[in-house]
């Protein structure tokens, strides 16, 4: 009996599902980082006098789309995934570029993907299926993971365009990221 209960939990926890969740954690820990490394280079490659750039009123400014992202992360990550009290984006005063510098912001994004990461390395693969009330939408924390990654690509590509648009070349895109 005792060999039946060893088996069956080592079949149990070393079924293909199970694989495939702790698989889905390293993957977005590594499309993570790599999305940090990308995005930095960005932020560092565009003067600071142009991060006020804006190619409409209506747009975000570079510096605006860069902290956005950063709210984005902090808010998916901490509030949706941990279990923080969400930052309020038309108060919250910490992921505002008005009166930081370019390294503030740069260094406000960077410790941003590390604190997300770190909250993910602590995710189990099971609670990457609970599910979420995602603006009227049920989602699985899993779902939340790929939304944040589309929703920074989104924002860093408008950047990448303010950057062509003041005569610079933006970095080579980086795949899997």
């Amino acid at each position: 009996m005792k060999n039946l209960i060893i088996i069956t939990l080592l079949l149990l926890t070393s079924s293909p599902l199970l694989a495939q969740q702790d698989k889905f954690i390293e993957d977005s820990i590594e499309r993570l980082e790599n999305s940090r490394k990308y995005l930095l280079l960005v932020a560092d490659m565009m003067p600071e006098e142009k991060y006020g750039y804006k190619v409409t009123d209506e747009s975000l400014s570079f510096a605006e789309n860069l902290m956005h992202i950063g709210f984005a992360l902090d808010w998916h990550s901490q509030s949706l995934i941990g279990d923080r009290e969400a930052r309020v984006y038309q108060t919250d005063t910490v992921f505002k570029p008005a009166n930081k510098t370019k390294a503030e912001m740069m260094a406000r994004i960077d410790q941003t993907f590390t604190e997300a990461i770190t909250l993910l390395q602590d995710v189990s693969p099971e609670q990457l299926d609970t599910e979420l009330d995602y603006f009227g939408l049920t989602r699985s924390k899993r779902q939340i993971y790929m939304l944040l990654a589309d929703h920074i690509t989104h924002h860093r590509g408008q950047m990448l365009v303010y950057m062509r648009l003041n005569g610079l070349t933006p970095p080579r895109y980086v795949l899997y990221q």
